[in-house]
C-alpha cells in the first residue's frame, strides 16, 4: 500500500548504470507490472505495488507541474522524457531519467503507459534539474490553492522553454 506519511530521510538511494526500472499502468495510472529493478530500487515487494496508483513513489518534492506536462503530454499519445526524483518505501529517494510511453492496441486506442527509468546524470541534476525543479515547486507552494500553484508553475516552466526556444523533450534532451 502507499504510505504517504513516509518520513522522508533525505537518502538517496542509487542503482546501475546498465539497469533499467521498468513499470506499466493502466489508463488510470495503477501499477499492472513493474521489474526487480524498480522493487529493489522503490524498497517494496510486487504485492505491495501491483494496482497501486503509481503515485505510491511520488516524492513530494517534485513539481507538480512536471507531472501535469507529463499527463497533457499521455493524453495527446504522445512520449516523453523527464528527470524525476521517487520516493522509497523506507522515505529515501532515487532520481531517474524517465521515458514515458502510451502503450496502444491493435486500433491505436491507449491502453495504458510504460516507463523505462534510467540513471540520471549527476552533473545535471545537480547544475540543471534541482535548481529548476527547486524554483517551480516554490512557485506552487507560494499559492494557497493548489490548483492555482500547480498552473503558475506550469506557466513558469513555459516560460524558460519559450525564452530558450526549445520544447521540454528538446530542453531535457539537451541538458
Amino acid at each position: 500500500m502507499a504510505n504517504n506519511d513516509t518520513t522522508l530521510t533525505g537518502v538517496e538511494r542509487a542503482f546501475g548504470d546498465n539497469e533499467i526500472i521498468v513499470s506499466k499502468t493502466d489508463l488510470k495510472g495503477r501499477i499492472t507490472y513493474a521489474n526487480k529493478v524498480f522493487l529493489d530500487v522503490a524498497g517494496y515487494r510486487l504485492d505491495e505495488v501491483m494496482g497501486q496508483p503509481h503515485s505510491m513513489i511520488r516524492h513530494p518534492d517534485m513539481p507538480r507541474s512536471i507531472f501535469k506536462l507529463l499527463w497533457d503530454k499521455m493524453t495527446s499519445k504522445e512520449e516523453l522524457f523527464a528527470y524525476v526524483m521517487n520516493r522509497c518505501k523506507n522515505g529515501d529517494h532515487y532520481w531517474v531519467l524517465a521515458h514515458v510511453t502510451p502503450s496502444f492496441d491493435a486500433d491505436a486506442n491507449v491502453v495504458g503507459y510504460h516507463s523505462n527509468r534510467r540513471v540520471a546524470k549527476r552533473d545535471t541534476l545537480d547544475n540543471v534539474i534541482i535548481p529548476l525543479y527547486g524554483k517551480l515547486l516554490q512557485i506552487e507552494q507560494s499559492h494557497q490553492n493548489r490548483k492555482d500553484g500547480m498552473q503558475a508553475s506550469t506557466q513558469a516552466l513555459m516560460d524558460i522553454l519559450n525564452n530558450k526556444g526549445v520544447a521540454y523533450d528538446e530542453f531535457i534532451l539537451s541538458i
